[in-house]
Parts: C-alpha cells; structure tokens; sequence
C-alpha cells in the first residue's frame, strides 16, 4: 500500500449528506476485484448523463476539480453498503483524501486499509474547509498526517484527530497484508515449534 505522509492538492466541494457507497461507485462497477480502472465510475450516476456525456454541473467535471487530490464533503459521508470498491474508485480517481464530519463505520475502515486518509472534523471547521474549497483551482489544502494539521490557502489551521495505530499503519503503508509480514519472522518460528511439537499435524 502506498504510504501517506503529506498531501497537498485541489479540494473539491461536495456539498452533499449521507453520500452512500452506491452513490460513489454504482453497483455495475462491482463484477471486477481490480483495484484499478473504477476512477471512471465514481460518482457515475451524478458525473454522467443518460446518454453518457458528462454532466458539466457535478463538481468533479467542473475544468477546476478535475484533477482534485481531496474531497470535502457533507456528513455520513460513505454510509450504505459494505463495498470496498468505494475507497478503490476514490483511489483510482486520484483522491487520497476526504474531509466531513462523519462516515459510515464500514467505509471508514475500509478507506485505511487501502491507503485513503478520511479525515473527521467539526461541523466549523468543515465549513471553514468548504470555504476553501469553493475558490476553485485556488482551493489548495495541505495536509500534514504526522502533525494531524490541515492548512488551507490562506495559511489558516485545522486540527484533527485520529487513531494512533491507524495513522501509524498508513505512515508506513500498511495494509492488512504489510501488517501480518511485519511479524513473518515471528510466524515462521511459531510454525517451525509447532511442526517439531507436532508432526503429525
């Protein structure tokens, strides 16, 4: 998994509650186990028309989020349905990184274990995030992991909190997977005990 130390990037507005995980990557998306190629059906029901062209009044189409690295959006953002290919499509869209006040449980999971950084904030600050994220191309945010800081264009400050081991696992680039090799040493002398104790197993 790819770490996460810093960010900085476009932040583009979504000014939208209880954002569920079928809104941000349509069931249709869901028949591969690919991490890549879903960026084009994020948000698809909202990014396109019917007949397929874009819908030149969803913010990600808008010429100045195109390229967003960051999305600040409204509360319960990611509720719904338990699908993992939510955080894969932000990811392959090219946000590593969402801002509300809130997220569904399962979502907030999942976006740690492939390397997104959702970020919690009060309903003050978020609106303060929103603020900087309405100018446009102008709308850069950095982000700080380390010193948990988010720094909007104007230099002003907004702090956030987040689990030790969460935050340390996405320092370090992390996922499930990095985390059991981690102690491979370990499990390999456990087996090698295990096997001599108990050759017949």
């Amino acid at each position: 998994m790819e770490k996460f130390t810093t960010l900085e990037g476009v932040a583009a507005p979504l000014k939208m509650i209880n954002v569920d995980t079928d809104m941000v990557i349509p069931k249709q998306y869901l028949k591969t186990i690919k991490r890549t190629g879903l960026g084009k059906g994020l948000f698809s029901e909202m990014r396109y028309k019917d007949d397929g062209s874009e819908n030149p009044d969803f913010v990600l189409n808008k010429p100045a989020y195109r390229k967003a690295k960051i999305l600040v959006a409204g509360d319960n953002f990611g509720c719904g349905s338990s699908r993992e290919h939510a955080p894969w499509a932000l990811m392959d869209f090219g946000i590593r990184c969402v801002i509300s006040t809130s997220f569904g449980d399962i979502f907030y999971n999942n976006c740690f274990k492939n390397g997104v950084l959702p970020i919690r904030v009060s309903p003050e600050d978020l609106e303060k995030l929103f603020d900087d994220a309405e100018r446009g191309a102008n709308a850069t945010l950095s982000i700080d992991l380390e010193k948990q800081e988010i720094r909007g264009p104007d230099g002003g400050m907004v702090k956030f909190e987040i689990d030790e081991f969460r935050k340390r696992c996405l320092l370090e680039g992390l996922d499930n997977i990095g985390l059991t090799l981690k102690s491979e040493k370990a499990i390999g002398e456990y087996e090698s005990k295990a096997g001599a104790a108990r050759p017949w197993a």
